[in-house]
């Protein structure tokens, strides 16, 4: 009979020497292992050392050997394995200076060269893993299973069996385990870990949740939307995983540069070893020279300071909400001083708003407002809609309408109660003959950009119901902080009229506005931003802003938890749906590429140094410079560089975004 899952498992593998060797040879295994290595490596060379000086030089042999295959062994496979393909890189540098040094009987430097080169690879594996284990842990936050309701019974199921479009409850306390729209049931959600946002967020019937999100105070009753395996938090995962191996313009062009500046280091050291044999005579001395300049030249600082800095801001960022889709957007964010908006959706909410009532003679607001939403209930209209909802929140009872007539372009006609209501444009009233009172005529001229719906009940009330795109109240806070981080250039790209899209921008203080956009004339737009200036950032909600995205030098997409073409089109992406992200995504950008040009300044810098002494020696003590010096100057360089690319992983780096109380608003950088 088959056997179950359970029963054909294998049994972990239990940890053993040998598994310790083999494991520090593989590339990918963990930090761990080869931190065993270097600890095994310098006991060996330790005892070796100590054997030697009590004069049993016969007994120290195997403890070396011991302390050079411990050590060495995965730096001699991976550096045989470069050397087959004739690209030689720091690897075969390494064992190179460490078998040498053995032959010319320096073999505790030899051993004490490959202890450190070991532990400092041990160290940048550490580093690696520490910036991917946060996001990882991610998927640890999503339950196993769920409560799955089939009709009045809740089965406690594998979230792996669960199908799409089954129900699932959430009580107050638990995490959320699928994505998945609310059917019944109010509660919030604390969404901090899948957008960014630290404040809980109201859910509702009809209202998104994320796997990995917790629910706090309410009992929700959810559809699953999406299979386990393609949840927002699963999305996330995959996301900085890519974006982990796609390299900054810094790091490919090091690597490029990697194989030919090895081949000029053996050359340059061959020639040293010639020289010197040449002017000395000695030729262990000449050989013991070029060794020394050999790791003294080797570039693994140069190496690890553009990797470790990218993955540790791609995984800092990604717990914020912001999501980096490579090395490569991070440096040219970084560059941007131009940055086009799309308004709808984008600087505005994207949903008619009313702004204002106004009554004519003999009429409350209220009058007005209510007989406007009783005729425009059977509307599906967006205008219609936030009519309707103002009504709502200001409590107005709404009589029945009949007879209700959509008048396309124009406006609707409706009969509330025994009067007619007719609702819209001043053409609507233009086709029936009715007269606008001249009052009301008169308050048109003030609306300005803004939509007005003429109000006329049948003898009865007149009015005039203002509404607008309301404007994010995060926009402004944002924008300042934008130009706080020295953005000198700020343009709206919107297919919207020009009127409701110059009045977006007066409020935000930007300048340059092209309204009536077709995508095909952002894309156009987009190209003359970047001739003018070298680089242009776009930023849009995502769904319909996908070819100006793409087309832009850095797209960025926001409110995209759950967009999949957010996720696919954009190099940016913020979860939350919110501008906030967009200063915290430009400033962590920026200073990685700071973190980048220092680590490289001081790791060119003590190569130099180290060069400098190897050839001219140290005249003060009269005396060439000595290999473990070279050797702790060059790991001691890789361990800094891989310290200061860490220091991207702290939670200060982001800054904090606030709206001043007391004055206008205005962005804050923590």
């Amino acid at each position: 009979m088959p056997q179950s899952a359970e029963q054909t498992a294998p049994a972990p593998k239990q940890l053993n020497p040998f598994s310790v060797l083999t494991r520090g040879i593989d590339p990918s295994a963990g930090y761990a292992p080869r931190f065993w290595c270097a600890g095994l490596c310098a006991g060996f060379g330790l005892v070796a050392y100590g054997v030697e000086f009590a004069n049993s030089t016969a007994a120290a042999v195997p403890l070396i050997v011991a302390a050079f295959v411990v050590g060495g062994a995965r730096t001699t496979v991976q550096g045989a394995a470069a050397l087959r393909e004739l690209r030689p890189d720091i690897n075969f540098l390494m064992i190179l200076a460490a078998v040498v040094s053995a032959v010319l009987g320096h073999w505790d430097e030899g051993a004490l060269l490959l202890f450190l080169f070991s532990l400092s690879d041990a160290l940048e594996r550490y580093a690696i893993e520490r910036t991917r284990r946060g996001v990882r842990a991610l998927m640890d936050l999503r339950p196993e299973t769920a409560r799955v309701v089939h009709g009045d019974q809740e089965v406690v199921t594998p979230i792996e069996r669960i199908r799409v479009g089954e129900r699932v409850r959430i009580r107050p306390g638990e995490r959320i385990p699928i994505d998945g729209v609310v059917l019944e049931g109010t509660s919030a959600a604390d969404e901090a870990i899948v957008t960014g946002e630290s404040m809980p967020v109201d859910k509702q019937p009809g209202d998104g949740v994320f796997a990995g999100t917790f629910n706090t105070n309410g009992s929700l009753l959810v559809r699953m939307s999406r299979p386990p395996t393609e949840s927002t938090i699963a999305r996330i995962v995959q996301l900085v995983e890519e974006a982990q191996e796609r390299k900054a313009n810094a790091q490919r062009m090091i690597e490029a540069w990697e194989s030919p500046y090895v081949w000029t280091v053996l050359g340059v050291c061959a020639l040293t070893i010639l020289v010197k044999w040449l002017a000395t005579g000695e030729t262990g001395a000449a050989i013991y020279t070029g060794m020394v300049l050999l790791v003294a030249a080797s570039p693994c600082a140069v190496v690890l300071a553009s990797p470790v800095a990218v993955l540790a801001t791609v995984t800092h960022a990604a717990r914020h909400g912001v999501l980096y889709k490579g090395g490569a957007h991070i440096e040219a964010l970084s560059r941007v001083t131009t940055v086009a908006f799309d308004k709808t959706g984008t600087l505005t909410r994207g949903k008619p708003a009313v702004t204002a009532v106004i009554a004519g003679d003999g009429a409350s607001e209220d009058d007005v407002l209510r007989v406007a939403a009783a005729a425009e209930s059977h509307s599906e209209h967006p205008l219609a809609k936030a009519i309707v909802a103002r009504a709502a929140q200001r409590r107005l009872a709404l009589p029945a309408a009949a007879e209700f007539a959509r008048e396309p372009g124009v406006g609707i006609s409706a009969r509330v109660g025994s009067r007619w209501v007719r609702a819209g444009r001043l053409a609507l009233f233009e086709k029936y003959g009715v007269a606008v009172p001249a009052s009301l005529l008169a308050r048109l001229r003030d609306v300005g950009d803004q939509t007005a719906i003429v109000v006329l009940e049948e003898e009865g009330a007149a009015g005039i119901v203002v509404l607008s795109d309301e404007l994010r109240p995060e926009a402004r806070p944002a924008l300042a902080a934008l130009r706080r981080l020295g953005i000198e250039r700020f343009v709206v790209l919107t297919g919207d009229h020009p009127g409701p899209a110059a009045a977006v921008a007066r409020e935000l203080g930007i300048r340059e506005v092209h309204a009536d956009l077709l995508p095909e004339q952002k894309v156009a737009e987009l190209h003359r931003l970047a001739k003018e200036n070298g680089g242009v950032l776009m930023v849009g909600d995502g769904v319909n802003d996908a070819p100006a995205l793409a087309a832009a030098t850095v797209g960025i997409a926001m409110g995209a938890a759950g967009s999949d073409v957010a996720l696919e089109t954009a190099d940016v992406v913020l979860m939350p749906d919110d501008l906030n992200g967009l200063p915290k995504a430009i400033h962590l950008a920026r200073r990685c590429r700071a973190i980048i040009h220092q680590s490289l300044a001081f790791a060119f810098g003590m190569m130099a140094v180290l060069v400098t002494l190897t050839l001219l020696g140290l005249p003060a003590f009269g005396m060439s410079l000595p290999l473990p010096l070279a050797v702790l100057g060059h790991e001691g360089s890789t361990v800094l560089v891989v310290l200061n690319g860490l220091r991207l992983l702290r939670g200060a780096v982001v800054p904090q975004v606030r709206v001043a109380p007391d004055r206008a608003a205005e962005s804050v950088l923590a």
